[in-house]
């Protein structure tokens, strides 16, 4: 199995005790996202998504409220499900991320976005994106957990 240059580098530098900064981030397929009025529209998923992140964070029952109340547009807006909001996921962008494509979606920080999608099994759970790494994790719902938020339609 072949090693990407970018991982084998990082490799190198590991055993060499010698630190790696990754400079810009890797974007989308051309065509993949219109952004028009505050919104990305996703031309694979057909799904539009509220462009910028709100500055603060919340708990997933707030994150689904501030959803609900967004109104950008005049549109009806909604907490993504896990598998929607990983569509938007960059997997080619190394942690510490942000794993996302930064010209259609500048400013998302590096951090855990709430779902609406309920844990399976484990009550007291959602889901959430993490945009640091790209990997998905359950928080709880009934907890303090704060985290970010992006609406969709």
């Amino acid at each position: 199995m072949k090693c990407p240059p970018s991982r084998l580098l990082g490799v190198a530098a590991f055993a060499l005790g010698l630190a790696i900064v990754v400079v810009g981030h890797a974007s989308a397929p051309a065509g993949r996202y219109t952004t028009a009025n505050g919104t990305v529209y996703d031309t694979k998923t057909k799904l539009t998504w509220q462009q910028a992140v709100s500055s603060s964070t919340y708990t997933q029952a707030g994150a689904a409220s501030y959803c609900s109340t967004l109104g950008l547009n005049g549109a009806t807006w909604r907490l993504p499900t896990v598998k929607e909001l990983v569509t938007i996921v960059d997997v080619s962008v190394a942690s510490p991320g942000p794993t996302v494509d930064s010209t259609a979606f500048p400013g998302t920080p590096a951090s855990f976005f709430w779902t609406s999608t309920l844990y399976a099994g484990a009550s007291g759970l959602a889901w959430s994106v993490n945009f640091y790494s790209g990997d998905t994790d359950g928080y709880g719902v009934v907890s303090d957990a704060s985290g970010s938020v992006r609406c969709v339609r």
